[in-house]
Order: C-alpha cells, then structure tokens, then sequence
C-alpha cells in the first residue's frame, strides 16, 4: 500500500483539519497491486536457539516502509534504538501487496485475500482460536477504532474472525488504543496484544518521523515497564515495503525483537516472513497447533 503523496512536513503533529481529512482519503486510495502470484522464498535453514516462554505479547505493525528506508533512517531514532539495543532481522520479507493479505499471514498463516476491501467473515483457522484454545487471553487496541478516515480496518484483522464477530464476549476484546495504556498501567495486559496505530501513525499517511515519535510515546512505556520486562516479548514489523519492491512477494522490511530475554544487539542473517511471526507468537505463549503456513515456517529462537 504505498503512500500515493509525498509531503514535506515542517512540524509532524500541526496538521489543519481540513488538509487531514483530504490527505487520508487521497492516501487510503493508494492501496499498492497485487502480488498473490509471487514466488515463495526456499525455506531458511530452522535457526538455533529456543523461544522462551512469555506471559506477554505485543505485536505492534507499521506500513508501507522498505528495510533501507527504516533501519538508519535520522528521522526514526526511537526505532533504530530498539533495532541497535535488541534483535534486528535483517533479512525479513513481507509476503504480498498490498496490506491485508500481510496482516492475515501474521495472525492466519495464509494471505487469503488482497483486496483491502474485503468485508467477510472468515473462519479459517487463526491466532484468537488457537490463544482461546489454549485458555489465553487477547485484545486488538485499535486507535481511532470510530474514525472512519483515521482506522482501516484492513490493519486489525482480528475484527474479521468468526471466533470474535460471533461472540458478544469476544467482540469486547476490540478495544481502543486508551485501553492499551490504562491496560499496562494496572498489570492487567492479556496474554497477546495486538496494537493497531491510526492512519497517520502507522506511517501510511504520515511521515516516518510521526510513526516513530507514535513509538515512543506509546511504546517506550510498555519496554520500561517492570512486568513486561520480566516475562514480555513485543515484536515491531513493518506490513510491507515499497509496492514496486515484490523480492518474496512483499519486499524487504524491518522487523525488531524487543525482551528482555533477547539477545542484546543480535542482527540475524536469516530470511523470515511474517509467517515465522505468528510462528514466534504462538511458541512464546506455549501453543503447539500453529495455524497455516506459520507450522512449517522457521523458527526465531535465534534471537534469545
């Protein structure tokens, strides 16, 4: 989903109401081709190392950013810090254009669809019925969740399973960003956060220098916390590269892995899609049954 303006952008935070409204319809239009048919990478080699068990998990996607315009960017220092202090892959690949069939890959292990669009149920097997399975706790934290210029519901695609949408107990765990912060605030974190930034801040609409001050504002508190420096793992990716970058499908990305548990500055050299994600997600809960293409994906326990 490539970014269709290119602004320059004096102050990242004073945008005009009216120039908001119109950047993100003209932006949500820029949506990137399609790339079902792209070739799939020859498995890396299973890493070594084991995954560590994690009483919480985050998951936190940015958008629209190829590997060299993120790791060394000046103007994504909160990110680079992480990147420089924890684990960095180096080699990781999105796995389509545009957006959606990413996000399904990270929580399905499949990219079902590339239509952005898309408004169906879906009832293949997925993250939320492998946590609940396993008797884990989930929410989806979506900022702006009501706005429809500012959430994309493409970006939360928990919102689609059938194991949420035909439940009234499990719809409630579709909650907005506020709740993520009153959430850490109390020790009260489930088991798998998934962290759905709005269209200005995930870096689709706006610049990289908002998406990374978005970071730290949100993020920082989480890595400082002392639970979740105890027994948390938090995993920020990028959802695809620059749409003309189809190497594996989606391009390269960035992709950190924050714990304490984790190898301080470790730079791995293996190729991974998001696929090994869902993979790491799932194997740091302690679940066995790993939906999709995330059972024969290879592992990251490398990184700990």
């Amino acid at each position: 989903m490539t970014r269709s303006l290119s602004l320059t952008f004096s102050n990242a935070v004073l945008f005009s109401s009216t120039a908001t409204v119109l950047f993100i319809l003209l932006a949500s239009l820029g949506c990137g081709l399609s790339s079902a048919g792209a070739p799939r990478p020859t498995p890396a080699p299973a890493s070594t190392g084991s995954v560590p068990q994690f009483r919480h998990v985050v998951l936190v996607v940015e958008e629209n950013s190829s590997y060299s315009e993120v790791i060394g960017n000046s103007e994504m220092p909160y990110l680079n810090s992480l990147a420089t202090q924890y684990g960095l892959a180096t080699q990781y690949f999105a796995n389509t254009h545009p957006s959606i069939g990413n996000y399904f890959m990270l929580t399905t292990g499949q990219i079902v669809t590339n239509d952005d669009f898309f408004t169906g149920r879906l009832d293949v097997d997925n993250i939320v019925r492998e946590l609940l399975a396993s008797g884990k706790s989930w929410k989806s934290y979506a900022e702006s969740r009501y706005d429809p210029l500012l959430y994309a519901k493409w970006h939360d695609p928990l919102s689609y399973f059938s194991d949420v949408v035909d439940s009234n107990t499990q719809m409630q765990n579709l909650t907005l960003l506020s709740q993520f912060s009153s959430d850490l605030a109390n020790n009260v974190l489930p088991n798998f956060s998934f962290v759905v930034p709005n269209l200005l801040n995930d870096g689709h609409s706006g610049p990289s220098q908002l998406a990374d001050s978005w970071l730290q504002d949100n993020i920082a508190p989480l890595v400082s916390n002392a639970t979740f420096q105890k027994d948390g793992l938090l995993i920020i990716v990028f959802d695809e590269a620059a749409t003309s970058d189809t190497t594996h499908g989606g391009g390269h990305v960035a992709a950190v892995i924050i714990s304490a548990k984790a190898k301080q500055g470790f730079q791995s050299n293996t190729l991974y899609q998001h696929q090994s994600v869902l993979r790491l997600i799932l194997q740091g809960l302690g679940i066995s049954k790993l939906p999709g293409d995330s059972s024969t994906a290879p592992e990251m326990g490398e990184f700990f």
